[in-house]
């Protein structure tokens, strides 16, 4: 199990309660094991921080970003977050908001190529 800062229980809750429509709308498409039968948790804390979608049978967190990410101080700390999970054997997608609410289909195809890439891994001994 991935240990997280206690302290960040309290906002994941807040978080899961306050989702944007982009989230509402892709958590509505990847819950209760829709999407290749793996389960995601949402806003999920990992260490320092809280990831937008985590499905750990996948090792995969998808995170998605409002425009605020774009802007270079946040573009920093996305690379920094990214490395962070990248080193705990976690793959990272991330998606802006307009894409999930626009090319929702799309979004889960790379989702679901992704997960069926780990999986096999996995099948296969390589992770």
């Amino acid at each position: 199990m991935l240990q997280y800062k206690k302290k960040l229980k309290s906002n994941a809750r807040i978080l899961r309660s306050n989702l944007t429509p982009a989230e509402m709308l892709l958590w509505s498409r990847i819950r209760r094991r829709q999407l290749c039968n793996i389960q995601f948790y949402r806003q999920k804390p990992i260490g320092h921080y809280i990831v937008d979608f985590y499905a750990p049978e996948a090792n995969l967190v998808i995170e998605i970003d409002g425009g605020q990410h774009f802007e270079t101080d946040h573009m920093e700390r996305d690379r920094a977050r990214d490395h962070y999970l990248a080193e705990l054997n976690l793959k990272v997608l991330r998606f802006d908001n307009l894409q999930v609410l626009r090319q929702t289909n799309d979004v889960l195809e790379v989702i679901f190529d992704v997960i069926n890439r780990s999986v096999l891994k996995k099948k296969e001994g390589v992770i």
